[in-house]
């Protein structure tokens, strides 16, 4: 007996591509998914096209390259699209470069200069034109007060994601990025403008890379919040991996739900 669901009618049928999630569906924390390794060999031994999918605003693109690797997981920088990847373009884009007021790891900082942006310290919130939210778990009392402070004053609030928890090795969790989000918008007066999943940016810009059309395309995700509802709303197949079981009433229903990754394949 598998651990899955029929699919739509037709909607793996063709598929040609995968984006696929990283926390939780390739790994938790600092452990690999039991069954991904194989899952994504598989993949590339049919010829199918995957690219790693990912909310993460803590590692660039070839960090995480370097974690899959790591894995025994062949991958290069341009296999994975991440928001902290992104979002000195997407910035630049809306409102060309910018003053701006990072709260984050040195790696979204430096994602921001190699963008063009000026990255000013806390102090200088004043002179912030944006600010720039991804996860910091050096969060303080300090940060919420220039980072508010910054948007009361005109700034613009953009945010890699709005992930609540991300899923460890333990089985637990630890804060994302959406509660230092809420509370700096609950200060400041200003909701942010998201990157990441579920938002389509993230989304277009794989799509791109990999340079198929969202029916060819299906996304393997393991939140129905993020991964199905930004699947479903890109035009792409949904594919729900639910490893605790298949949860009653879906919202929004994915094409497929499977809870063991090699199941996926007698899909296909």
């Amino acid at each position: 007996m598998t651990g899955t669901t029929a699919p739509g009618p037709g909607r793996l049928r063709g598929i040609r591509g995968f984006l696929v999630d990283l926390d939780g569906c390739v790994w938790r924390g600092r452990e690999l998914v039991p069954g991904a390794r194989e899952f994504l060999g598989a993949l590339a031994a049919r010829g199918l096209r995957r690219l790693f999918l990912s909310n993460n605003s803590t590692e660039a693109d070839p960090t995480i390259a370097a974690r899959l690797n790591a894995f025994g997981i062949p991958a290069t920088p341009d296999d994975a699209v991440s928001p902290l990847g992104i979002i000195g373009d997407f910035v630049r884009e809306r409102q060309g470069t910018a003053r701006v007021l990072v709260v984050g790891t040195a790696e979204l900082a430096e994602a921001m200069r190699a963008a063009g942006h000026t990255v000013l310290p806390h102090e200088a919130y004043r002179d912030a034109q944006a600010v720039v939210l991804g996860r910091d778990e050096q969060f303080t009392f300090h940060t919420l007060t220039a980072a508010a402070r910054a948007l009361a004053a005109g700034a613009r609030f953009y945010a890699c994601n709005l992930d609540v928890r991300l899923p460890i090795e333990d089985g637990g969790f630890i804060p994302g990025v959406a509660p230092l989000a809420e509370a700096i918008a609950t200060a400041g007066g200003v909701r942010p403008v998201v990157v990441g999943k579920p938002e389509p940016h993230l989304f277009r810009v794989a799509l791109g890379r990999m340079g198929l059309p969202p029916a060819a395309v299906a996304i393997l995700g393991d939140s129905l919040a993020t991964d199905i509802a930004g699947g479903r709303r890109a035009g792409l197949a949904t594919v729900l991996f639910a490893p605790a079981g298949a949860p009653r009433n879906p919202d929004p229903a994915p094409d497929s739900i499977v809870t063991r990754l090699p199941d996926l394949l007698a899909l296909l």
